[in-house]
């Protein structure tokens, strides 16, 4: 199973000022359709509640799961796992056990899409393959850290690609 994890992140290494913050704010047009090309490559996105709910609806032309420890309360029966409502999918299951449901179904690419407990858990696992960097020109100092909690991870850069005149991507290999 390839695991793209994506995000942008300020030159210090943050996805937000503060939880809740929407990366529109301050990031590129040009990472939004990268964004949006990439996830659309993948076809599956799976987020936190709380970036679901920043972003405030399902992304047109892909499979959206949102992870949650109560996910979606008026949809979602104990035990069942997995509620789907339309387009937008409802998950309590672990990563791994979610990526072996995925796998079952014939998925073989799904996109990370954040938020910071989302990457944190798959990168505790050792789940993440690639990693999408977006570094934007701007210094929170303060603020919502890509990720935490997990060993070193050593990656290989397999490409840098100048989004504009400001803001680079890097694709990293784990």
């Amino acid at each position: 199973m390839n695991v793209w994890l994506i995000a942008a992140i300020s030159a210090d290494g943050k996805i937000a000022q503060v939880e809740g913050q929407s990366s529109l704010d301050w990031t590129s047009k040009e990472d939004t359709r990268f964004f949006i090309d990439k996830t659309k490559e993948a076809g599956v996105v799976i987020m936190g509640r709380k970036t679901f709910d920043t972003i405030g609806k399902p992304l047109k032309g892909r499979r959206i799961i949102v992870m949650s420890h109560s996910p979606a309360p008026l949809l979602f029966k104990e035990g069942l796992g997995v509620v789907t409502s339309g387009t937008v999918e409802f998950t309590n299951l672990p990563p791994r056990e979610l990526l072996d449901d995925l796998t079952a179904q014939g998925v073989t690419t799904v996109a990370l899409a954040g938020g910071s407990s989302i990457y944190s858990q798959f990168l505790q696992e050792g789940l993440v393959t690639d990693l999408y960097l977006t570094i934007e020109p701007v210094l929170f100092g303060n603020g919502v850290p890509l990720a935490s909690g997990f060993e070193r991870t050593d990656m290989r850069l397999v490409e840098s690609i100048p989004l504009n005149d400001q803001a680079i991507l890097l694709h990293y290999k784990t």
